[in-house]
């Protein structure tokens, strides 16, 4: 929705946008939020952050009433997009006539499962994510266990759940971000690249965001990844393949990706976490080597 916000105030109208939480993208890492926002802003959409919507009228024409710390403000419009989540329609399936727990979500094992092995839940009925992508993960293992589970089960895999949100620029995450990994107490290094240093950002005349990588300390290994701008979405693919089979960022520096390309900026990334962890020993002893050749 917030990339169509953008498109329609490019186009000329008049956007707010309404977030009762303190900043966009509360989920994200403060600095993604930031982006985005700026971004908005940039394109003519005003950004009411931290503000909640408390009645609507339409008498003398089409309002909507907000307050925040600064007070309440009336505001005028045409249209209003109300996002409000989604949730799945359970009633009506025989559910609670088999007994089959079904909140916001039908309780489902491992195997996804329910309480009678034959009756099987993927996607958003089955939570905890409402992403398309998860619900094509899930549907195969419900579906093998359905066919197989007889034989042999498996367990859904949920290691590596990539996600995206498609605004402009995109912004892609799997795995922990900063803020979570600080909050969680989980020792964490954090390796940034800004796109504005990729030639195919420059080319494209799309030089805003960035690259970062959580990694295990002194160790190249992935524990997340965030990708804020053009074409994050296919970007966090790489980082989410290393995570899933145990990947770190040599591998990704040691792989050829094409130039120019977006993809050279995730190799960028892993030689900027590479570049700050050279041993300073091993070049003290590379350039007293070279100064004997040189004589």
């Amino acid at each position: 929705m917030r990339k169509a916000l953008g498109a329609h105030a490019r186009l000329g109208s008049s956007v707010t946008q309404i977030e009762r939480a303190p900043r966009l993208l509360s989920g994200e890492d403060p600095d993604v939020s930031e982006l985005v926002t700026a971004a908005l802003r940039a394109d003519g959409v005003r950004v009411l952050a931290g503000t909640a919507a408390t009645c609507c009228g339409a008498d003398a024409g089409k309002w909507i009433e907000v307050g925040s710390g600064d007070g309440t403000e009336r505001i005028a419009f045409d249209e209003i997009i109300v996002a409000v989540g989604r949730s799945a329609r359970l009633e009506g399936f025989g559910l609670e006539e088999l007994g089959i727990p079904a909140g916001r979500t039908i309780g489902t094992n491992d195997y996804l499962e329910t309480r009678f092995p034959n009756i099987l839940a993927a996607g958003d009925v089955a939570g905890p994510w409402q992403f398309t992508h998860a619900a094509s993960h899930q549907a195969w293992f419900a579906a093998v266990n359905a066919l197989f589970g007889g034989l042999k089960r498996f367990k859904a895999d949920y290691r590596v759940i990539p996600r995206a949100t498609f605004t402009s620029p995109e912004v892609a995450r799997v795995g922990l971000s900063e803020t979570e990994a600080a909050a969680e107490g989980i020792p964490h290094e954090v390796t940034r690249y800004d796109l504005a240093e990729l030639d195919r950002a420059v080319t494209d005349g799309a030089r805003q965001g960035f690259v970062k990588v959580l990694t295990v300390p002194g160790r190249d290994r992935i524990l997340g990844a965030v990708i804020a701008g053009e074409h994050a979405g296919e970007l966090i693919a790489e980082f989410a393949t290393a995570m899933k089979h145990g990947l770190g960022l040599n591998k990704i520096l040691g792989t050829v990706h094409i130039y120019p390309t977006w993809t050279e900026a995730n190799k960028a990334a892993a030689g900027a976490w590479r570049r700050g962890h050279v041993d300073p020993r091993i070049l003290a002893l590379l350039r007293r080597f070279h100064r004997w050749r040189l004589g």
